[in-house]
């Protein structure tokens, strides 16, 4: 194993929140580095189906001192994101250490003692970046081993075209299952099927032609239960009532939803019209696989090609961090966006938790929070340290005539 090195902050992860901190703490003079697992900046990116673009706005969808790419139109295509991220890494001088997992941090004289395979590292600061939707999750759904079918995750779709003349299943209808519905509507596969506990807050990406997330920052600055009822009312008018297409609202609002739970909006964009017109239809939700078979909450059968799990993310985070309190059960830090943590000092999270404006503009604030606060402390702890030699040196000087 290499010889140690040490900085002031270490960052996880070279994702769109590790860069936004970087940019941060280098602006106020403070050295970090950054370590990516991956062999290049942006990878996760990479994996998501070639069709994919963001569901936020483009003027939220930037990070500080760069502004997004313009040849999209109002939602960003998944490689001007890559390329994006790529530019922004190259321009603010931190050096980024890739091919470098984590495997195991714990607390040192120095700060915080973190090795990798090949090197031993230790900070001041360690900042998590390494993001909430970090590994595909998949219910364990019984007999899902048996099912003869193609069982895969929504970021793993690849080319939507694929799936013409398919009888297709798609397992959760929200923002990742929205986007995944989206594009099979604008295909053809032989039948679509939406699999459903409640309905998602479903919101139509523009009303009157005008994008609705454009005016997110009003969102805000709105208390969620009048959010809530602004989103209900704006679905109702625009899309209907969704209950009878299948899709029961959940019961609480979508508003509460994001602020508490960090689930974000369903983004209609075409899916809602081909479940009035007939050529997707909503079922229960999946129970367990059979074969050839789906068995829903209902005791239906269905016999789909393809399951799509729409189902979420983990964060990964309970192996390396369980053992310091600094997260939950399933792996979500319980200071995600740049609060301090009192039991933890010097660990530090950013881009696990987002808000009405997306991930971008939270990886600003937070990484800005960070940065601000362990300048202070790195300054504080500078001025103590000086103060300190100066009252020791004071008696010496005296003696030795100095």
């Amino acid at each position: 194993m290499e010889a140690v090195k040490q900085d002031d902050v270490l960052i996880i992860g070279a994702g769109l929140s590790g860069l936004a901190c970087a940019r941060a703490l280098a602006r106020r003079g403070v050295s970090a580095r950054i370590l990516e697992a991956h062999t290049r900046v942006a990878e996760p990116w990479r994996k998501r189906h070639p069709a994919l673009r963001l569901n936020i706005h483009r003027h939220f969808a930037c990070l500080p001192g760069r502004k997004p790419p313009t040849g999209d139109g109002v939602f960003l295509k998944r490689d001007s994101v890559i390329s994006y991220l790529e530019d922004y890494a190259s321009d603010i001088d931190v050096p980024i250490d890739f091919s470098t997992e984590v495997l195991s941090i714990k607390r040192c004289v120095f700060g915080w003692h973190v090795e990798t395979r090949h090197t031993v590292y230790q900070a001041k600061n360690v900042v998590f970046a390494t993001g909430r939707d970090r590994i595909p999750h998949i219910p364990d759904w019984q007999g899902k081993d048996t099912f003869k079918g193609t069982l895969l995750h929504a970021r793993d779709i690849g080319d939507v075209a694929e799936f013409d003349g398919k009888r297709v299943l798609v397992a959760g209808a929200g923002n990742s299952g929205s986007d995944v519905l989206n594009h099979l509507a604008r295909h053809n596969p032989a039948e679509v099927l939406v699999s459903v506990r409640y309905g998602p807050a479903v919101v139509p990406s523009h009303v009157f032609g005008f994008p609705l997330h454009r005016l997110a920052r009003g969102f805000a600055m709105m208390p969620t239960a009048l959010v809530d009822r602004a989103f209900r009312l704006t679905q109702r008018l625009f899309l209907g009532d969704l209950a009878k297409l299948g899709l029961p609202s959940h019961p609480d609002g979508g508003g509460t939803r994001l602020m508490r739970d960090g689930i974000a909006f369903a983004i209609d964009d075409g899916f809602v019209d081909a479940l009035k017109k007939g050529r997707f239809r909503a079922v229960a939700n999946v129970r367990a696989f059979n074969g050839h078979d789906v068995i829903l909450a209902d005791g239906k059968r269905v016999r789909p090609d393809v399951v799509i799990a729409a189902t979420g993310y983990r964060t990964g985070l309970q192996k390396l961090l369980s053992h310091l309190g600094a997260v939950s059960s399933d792996g979500q830090p319980f200071h995600p966006s740049g609060e301090a943590d009192c039991h933890n000092p010097g660990l530090w999270f950013t881009g696990y938790r987002s808000g009405y404006t997306g991930y971008f503009d939270a990886a600003r604030k937070s990484g800005d929070k960070i940065a601000r606060a362990i300048h202070d402390n790195l300054s504080a702890s500078h001025r103590v340290s000086v103060n300190q030699t100066a009252r020791q040196s004071g008696p010496m000087a005296r003696q030795t005539g100095i």
